[in-house]
This record gives C-alpha cells, structure tokens and sequence, in this order.
C-alpha cells in the first residue's frame, strides 16, 4: 500500500484523506495513519492551503527521500512480480506439455 499511497500523493498532493481512502479501500483512520507514518519517516511533508470551498485543507508533497522510497518499492515490486511471472510461464510450458502428451495418441483405440 506504501507504493500506491506515494504514488497517488505524487499525482494529487491536494487529494483529501477521503478521496485516498475510496481510491485505496481503507478506512479514513488507516489512511492517516499511513500518511502521518509518512510524514514521520520524512518521505511526505504536509502543507495547509484553502481550497474552493475556504476550508482549511493539506497538500502533501514528496520529499526528496520520499521519491527515493518510492522508487525502491517500485523496482523491489517489480522484481518480485517478475518473477511470479518467470516461474508462472514455465509452469504453464510444463501444463502445455502435459496436456500435448495426454492428447497424443496412444496406439490403437479399443473398439466396441
């Protein structure tokens, strides 16, 4: 989820807590929790500004450290998914095998 919270705040740091919480599925309170894990760890820092509606209102933006972590999760995610897709093709060559042998035929067929 670390991945996909930087990479939303990288797009709309004006999104509202709310709007991430829909996009992501969790809880308002899960989402704060992350983004205050954020803040705290220094890859996300929080500015006040007044959107439209003159209510008070938080842009996050990443930091430095921040688009640096978001590019290690990103490759360490990338190289596990390439992998699950490394061993998913030799599974299915293996299933190919084993069904392109339980089609060939297999001598003469018994008749009635």
């Amino acid at each position: 989820m670390r991945y996909r919270l930087l990479k939303h705040l990288s797009e709309q740091p004006q999104a509202s807590q709310r709007h991430l919480s829909e996009v992501l599925g969790v809880s308002v309170g899960s989402l704060n929790y992350c983004v205050n894990a954020l803040i705290e760890r220094g890859w996300v820092k929080a500015t006040n500004f007044r959107n439209s509606h003159n209510k008070l209102a938080y842009a996050y933006l990443l930091t430095p450290s921040g688009i640096e972590a978001k590019t290690r999760i990103a490759m360490r995610f990338l190289q596990r998914k390439l992998e699950e897709y490394e061993a998913l093709e030799h599974e299915i060559a293996q299933l190919r095998s084993e069904v392109a042998a339980a089609q060939a035929p297999a001598g003469e067929a018994v008749s009635d």
